[in-house]
């Protein structure tokens, strides 16, 4: 979707379909399970947990650092990263909410 259309939709339609896309991939979903089972983790730990190249998980940890999923501090070389606690709760609340908001409504057609 172009940046310029977004003005079609709801603040709460975009903010969804922002952090979907942030989550729209298994080595992301596998780096977020990594950081809520450790509580925190280092970049290195990753590329020993997933199997993936380095240049690869720090593009997949950009995505989900841009989106505000996760935070990370630098200690020396290295970049401890964990789930961002505030971001966290608002994706949850995000999709919850969209999830809870169906209720069967429609007649089956097929």
């Amino acid at each position: 979707m172009g940046v310029t259309q977004t003005h079609l939709f709801t603040e709460e339609q975009n903010q969804i379909a922002q952090l979907a896309k942030a989550i729209a991939h298994p080595a992301r979903i596998a780096i977020l399970q990594h950081l809520i089972k450790s509580k925190s983790c280092i970049n290195g730990d990753l590329v020993l947990e997933i199997g993936l190249a380095q240049a690869t998980i720090s593009q997949h940890l950009r995505e989900l650092k841009e989106a505000g999923l996760i935070q990370g501090s630098i200690e020396g070389t290295r970049v401890n990263y964990c789930i961002h606690p505030e971001k966290w709760s608002a994706l949850k609340s995000l999709f919850q909410d969209f999830f809870e908001s169906y209720s069967d409504c429609c007649e089956p057609t097929c």
